[in-house]
């Protein structure tokens, strides 16, 4: 049952992340974490975010931005390395917490970069790389953060879909390099990522057709009420004995 229910919420976090460029995490980090205690879910969802960015990059390969992605990976690879051997460290509770707060606190810092006309170039990208991925080594998700950077370099719909998911692919990659290297990404770890991760995939191209039509006040509503109810929940399972 408790793989039904993966593959399940699986299938709807790929679908609205395949359309609004990130959330899968976000959405299936708290199953897993039901599922399988926090210590494994985060190495499991290492995986999973792997096959959904190569999904994402798939559906959109002829629109990837390489300058961009080359960028943003150079920092951000070394980075994300360091903050999943920061995170290994940590107690199960300071996982759950960490990773809801920062959730949660993501929403306001989403609308205030939406209310300034920021615009990035090559420079920001690799600056963003760096903060980004080590963030990203920590908690589950950073799409809150680089969303607004890929698009205030001036890239949109199947062009940021696309460039996002390749940067953010090394960084997830280096994650789960570390976590095996260090024992927590284990046979059965694995086995279970790659479960999650065929129903983000599939998700991914279930969403395609839908990107064109999506209204950006639909994408913002979406996110935060998926933000702030994924946050509660982490923090729920921090408070627990």
């Amino acid at each position: 049952m408790a793989f039904l229910f993966v593959l399940t919420v699986g299938l709807a976090a790929g679908t609205i992340s395949g359309i609004v460029g990130t959330g899968s995490s976000i959405m299936l980090m708290p199953v897993l974490v039901y599922a399988y205690g926090p210590k494994e879910a985060v190495p499991i969802m290492a995986v999973a975010s792997v096959m959904a960015n190569f999904s994402r990059i798939l559906a959109w390969w002829r629109e990837v931005d390489w300058r961009a992605c080359a960028a943003y990976s150079v920092t951000g690879i070394p980075a994300a390395a360091l903050g999943a051997r920061t995170l290994l460290a940590l107690p199960a509770h300071a996982v759950d917490l960490a990773i809801g707060l920062f959730l949660i606190a993501m929403v306001p810092v989403r609308h205030w970069l939406a209310r300034h006309d920021l615009k990035a170039n090559l420079w920001h990208l690799a600056i963003g790389g760096a903060v980004i991925g080590y963030l990203t080594g920590i908690v589950v998700s950073t799409g809150p953060l680089s969303v607004p950077l890929f698009l205030f370099y001036g890239l949109s719909k199947g062009a940021f879909l696309a460039t996002e998911a390749a940067s953010s692919l090394g960084l997830y990659f280096a994650k789960s390099v570390t976590f095996e290297r260090f024992g927590a990404l284990t046979g059965e770890v694995f086995i279970k990522g790659l479960i999650a991760g065929s129903s983000l995939m599939s998700g991914a191209f279930i969403a395609k057709r839908f990107v064109l039509h999506l209204k950006p006040d639909v994408f913002r509503l979406v996110m935060d009420a998926i933000m702030i109810a994924a946050g509660l929940s982490m923090l729920w399972n921090a408070a627990q004995p």
